[in-house]
């Protein structure tokens, strides 16, 4: 072969083969992105790849920003928190294992006590992607007293409840808390109430005598007393004896003859 038919070669051989920009494999999220730029990064590829936190404040309508570990901390005076699941609440996940920023998640509906359906995102690789959303999926309280500290929450690629014990902080619920609350504890789903606390001390019954202690004093001897008849006095002696102020009142005395 001539040098020119080699050159003529390795110039369509070159042509042939990508740049090395275009043969780069997409890379995946990175694990620490921020919440600001979440919502930005998928617009660089052809999927979007969407986080847990802008998809929790959407859905629910709860307000706070940043990494989900912080959101529990962050809705302390802003937003009702509780133990109890409530549609629309948001359940605030601690960080654990590989899960180093936390996860939020939104309740979409109560099945029972222990059974809830989430709304969320990021959490199950589907068709071999993280970044997507999952609606209606269950996660199931597995903690000793039923006050959902710990859950296990539906994983995509096992085709049902993963195995880990996921530690919770709490729900999140959107509206404003009550005052002086420490938290809104939820007796129900739909039944709402807060707990205070006591400003009663241990000493608040302190020298208090019981009444049944007192009736118990008062109450006569069982001895049998005999006590002799006074004699009847006289009508003209019986309107002195009402009232010894009526000796020296001649009006009280007509008054009392007449109410007698």
């Amino acid at each position: 072969m001539s040098p020119a038919s080699l050159r003529l070669a390795l110039l369509l051989l070159l042509a042939a083969v990508p740049p090395m920009a275009q043969a780069r494999p997409i890379a995946p999220h990175p694990a620490g992105a921020s919440d600001d730029d979440a919502s930005d990064f998928g617009r660089d590829f052809a999927l979007p790849y969407i986080q847990c936190v802008p998809y929790a404040r959407k859905v629910s309508g709860i307000q706070l920003y940043g990494d989900a570990h912080t959101w529990w901390d962050q809705a302390a005076g802003r937003y009702a928190r509780g133990t109890r699941p409530k549609v629309g609440a948001v359940m605030a996940f601690r960080p654990y294992g590989a899960m180093q920023l936390g996860h939020v998640a939104a309740v979409s509906r109560i099945v029972d006590s222990r059974t809830i359906l989430l709304r969320h995102a990021n959490w199950s690789p589907i068709d071999g992607r993280r970044g997507q959303p999952e609606d209606n999926v269950r996660a199931v309280d597995v903690s000793p007293d039923n006050d959902w500290s710990e859950v296990r929450v539906w994983y995509a690629p096992l085709g049902g409840l993963g195995t880990t014990h996921w530690p919770v902080e709490g729900f999140i619920y959107n509206k404003k808390p009550l005052a002086n609350e420490r938290l809104t504890v939820l007796a129900s789903a739909d039944a709402p109430k807060a707990t205070y606390t006591s400003r009663i001390g241990p000493d608040f019954l302190k020298g208090i005598v019981p009444e049944t202690s007192r009736t118990a004093a008062r109450k006569p001897l069982t001895a049998r007393v005999v006590v002799k008849a006074e004699p009847k006095p006289r009508e003209e002696d019986r309107t002195l004896a009402v009232s010894p102020s009526l000796a020296r009142d001649p009006i009280g005395r007509i008054i009392a003859a007449r109410v007698r």
